[in-house]
Formats: structure tokens, C-alpha cells, sequence
């Protein structure tokens, strides 16, 4: 279960133990809910694996966001007791596999040339994408929960206390800091800063989304996803814990106790918005946005006017992942390791499997053969495909 932290602190508040869905209404009124049951379904398709494997000890219990790097033909992944493998997509096969003697915190991140994970400790590293061997080693001023990410010239690595710093992508050298304000309190999870040639974008815990020079690390616009309101730290949360999607020359974004929105990439102007509240990043298909409620719920939007075209409420608390379109359906996996698969034209569930006892918190990513990458709590790192039921 996600942690609230501190914004002044690295140490974990009291507060913090409190459970998802203590966090995860959609508004301020929201009572404290028990997830809804796994649901009861007759399916009619199902995932069957293609190949499995075990990444160290996953998330070692630890609210991490272990996302693997998925660069085509080869996969990298790495667990929080510091094991990192380089994978073939195709059939699982491991090219190298380090133990780097270090607790991570964030990963994998890369480019053409370099990998890049965080320890625990708050060093970001580079290691060679050939064999995992270490490159150069930065401190970091604070923990680092998302994934650091590089346009192979620069790498930029976000702190949980508001910190965006980039450097040099060959040498290690830092290029520039930005210092965003932070609220007293926020939720355990970040998004990675995506890194563009001219910008890097930055989702905060303040509800802002921030466009940031790559040359200069000055800020050249903001956004307002969400707008703290009421009287207590609880009530004024409004974090942006999903990435961007960028579609061409528009973000689309969406926060906690906030709104879903289109933003112009040029000068941050708001195309579009409406009220929404999530923790993961929207999911395009069809031509249809579909959002994973805080609360659990599933909703789709008609791409053109943003009507509200169904909602999947049997989901409700079960702290789902990012959904992801994956042929003709809509999967989502959820905080007891169950793989849900939903019809893209109603939202019905007609699939259902049990990956992961440990749960599931990483999306799942499309492979460029068509398949579907799935990697658990505990370590398990799959590849899957359809399959028919009879």
C-alpha cells in the first residue's frame, strides 16, 4: 500500500501507513472503503504465457515502481535488491545479469547507450547497456521513486521533495536543478519526468505539471492539474502521479482531486479539461480515453466531445494499474495480482487471471511483436498473449 511522505523530510510519517484506499477518493467526501471482491465472471478470452522468469526479489514488499525498459528487442529489469537482467523480448533469454550489491529505489531508465537505476541510498547510476557494467555514480539530494529517464544527451531524475536535476548522460555531470514548492503532504508515487529535446516535463506532487528547458533547466510554463482545497493536508492532496501522454504536439495529463486535460506542448494552454481523479496516466484506443479512477472505477471517454461513453464500477479499491489497450480489450491489474480484461465497446469483464499473489503496481507495456510485457510485486516477469476460450 502506497505511503503518504512528508514534503519537508525523508523519513516516512506516522500518517504514512495509511492504505490506498484511505487516499484514493475522488473527492474529499469519500468514505474509507474496503476494495470491492475480485469479481465473479464467465470469461470468454484468457492470457496464456509465452515466457516467465524471476527478477531477484521484486519489490521486496517495498512500494516500489520497478517499471522494466522495454527498447524492442531487448527488455531490462531490475528488482529492489539490486539485481538487474537484460532479457530477450522474443523468448526470455538473458544476455547478462549484475547484482549490483545495492538496494534500488527507481528503474530502469535509458538511452542508446546507458541504463539508468537509483539506489536507496539516492545515487543515480549508469551502467552499460551491453553488459551492466557501472559507468559513473551521482548523489542525489533526496529519494528517487520514478524511473530517471534520458533524450541520450541529458538524464533527469526527479526527487520526492520537488527536485528535478539533470546531467550529463556521458560523464555524470550535473547540468542543472529545479526546485519546485512541495506540499507537507503527498502520496508514494511519482512519475518519470519525460526528456524531449527542448523540454522536459515534470508531473509534481503540487498538482502541476511543469515544461522545463533542457538547456537551461529554467521553467518555461506550468499547468495546473489540480487545485488544493479544503482544510486539511488529506483534503488538499492533488499529486500528478501518472506520466504525460504526449500525443503529438499536445499532452494529455491527468491528477489526483483534479482534472483529465489536453495541454498545448508549446505554451501549456489548456485545449480541453474535465473533472477526474487518478493516479495513473490515461490510455488512448479506438479513439476513446480511458481513465483508472482513484477509486477503482474504470472509466471511458468518447475522444472527440470527452462524453462519458461507460464505467466499470466492479473494480471499485482495488488500487488499479494504468490501463492498457491490448487488441480488442482493456486490461488492468490490481493490488491482489489479478490481470482484468474488459471490452473495449462497454467496459463488461470477459477475462480474468491470477498473475501474482503479491500484486501488481507497474503498467503493462505492448511489445513491438504484439505481446503484452507483465512484471508482479514479486518478481515475476512475464511475456503473454490472447488466447480463445472454447
Amino acid at each position: 500500500m502506497p505511503w503518504l511522505v512528508s514534503g519537508h523530510t525523508r523519513l516516512r510519517s506516522l500518517a504514512g501507513i495509511l492504505t490506498l484506499a484511505v487516499l484514493a477518493g475522488c473527492s474529499t467526501s469519500d468514505t474509507f472503503e474496503q476494495p470491492a471482491p475480485v469479481p465473479e465472471i464467465s470469461s470468454s478470452v484468457g492470457l496464456e504465457s509465452v515466457w516467465t522468469m524471476d527478477v531477484g526479489d521484486g519489490h521486496d514488499d517495498k512500494f516500489l515502481y520497478l517499471a522494466p525498459l522495454n527498447t524492442g528487442d531487448r527488455l531490462y529489469a531490475a528488482s529492489a535488491d539490486g539485481e538487474v537482467y537484460a532479457v530477450g523480448s522474443e523468448n526470455g533469454e538473458v544476455f547478462w545479469s549484475r547484482d549490483l550489491d545495492e538496494q534500488i529505489s527507481a528503474g530502469v531508465g535509458g538511452d542508446q547507450g546507458n541504463l539508468y537505476v537509483v539506489s536507496r541510498d539516492a545515487e543515480l547510476m549508469a551502467l552499460s547497456r551491453e553488459d551492466g557494467s557501472a559507468l559513473w555514480e551521482q548523489p542525489l539530494p533526496n529519494e528517487v521513486l520514478a524511473s530517471p529517464q534520458s533524450n541520450g544527451r541529458l538524464v533527469v531524475a526527479q526527487t520526492i521533495d520537488g527536485k528535478v536535476l539533470a546531467f550529463d548522460a556521458a560523464t555524470g555531470e550535473q547540468a542543472w536543478q529545479y526546485d519546485s514548492d512541495v506540499p507537507v503532504l503527498s502520496i508514494r508515487a511519482a512519475a518519470s519526468p519525460l526528456v524531449g529535446a527542448d523540454l522536459v516535463l515534470a508531473a509534481l506532487a503540487n498538482g502541476k505539471l511543469m515544461a522545463i528547458s533542457t538547456e537551461t533547466g529554467q521553467p518555461i510554463w506550468q499547468y495546473e492539474v489540480g487545485q488544493p482545497q479544503g482544510r486539511t493536508e488529506l483534503e488538499r492532496l492533488v499529486d500528478v502521479a501518472g506520466e504525460p501522454l504526449i500525443l503529438e504536439s499536445a499532452a494529455m495529463i491527468v491528477g489526483y482531486q483534479g482534472k483529465l486535460a489536453l495541454i498545448d506542448l508549446q505554451t501549456g494552454q489548456e485545449i480541453w479539461s474535465r473533472p477526474a481523479s487518478s493516479l495513473q496516466s490515461p490510455m488512448i484506443g479506438n479513439g476513446n480515453i480511458f481513465v483508472a479512477g482513484a477509486n477503482g472505477d474504470i472509466t471511458a471517454y468518447r475522444g472527440s466531445d470527452r462524453r462519458e461513453l461507460w464505467v466499470q464500477d466492479r473494480l471499485s479499491w482495488r488500487q488499479p494499474t494504468q490501463p492498457v489497450v491490448f487488441e480488442d480489450y482493456l486490461l488492468i491489474g490490481d493490488f491482489e495480482g489479478y490481470i482484468h480484461m474488459l471490452s473495449l465497446d462497454d467496459g463488461s469483464l470477459v477475462g480474468q487471471l491470477e498473475f501474482d499473489d503479491e500484486g501488481l503496481r507497474v503498467p503493462f507495456q505492448r511489445l513491438q511483436n504484439g505481446n503484452l510485457l507483465v512484471y508482479g510485486n514479486s518478481g515475476k516477469l512475464s511475456v503473454l498473449k490472447l488466447r480463445t476460450l472454447d
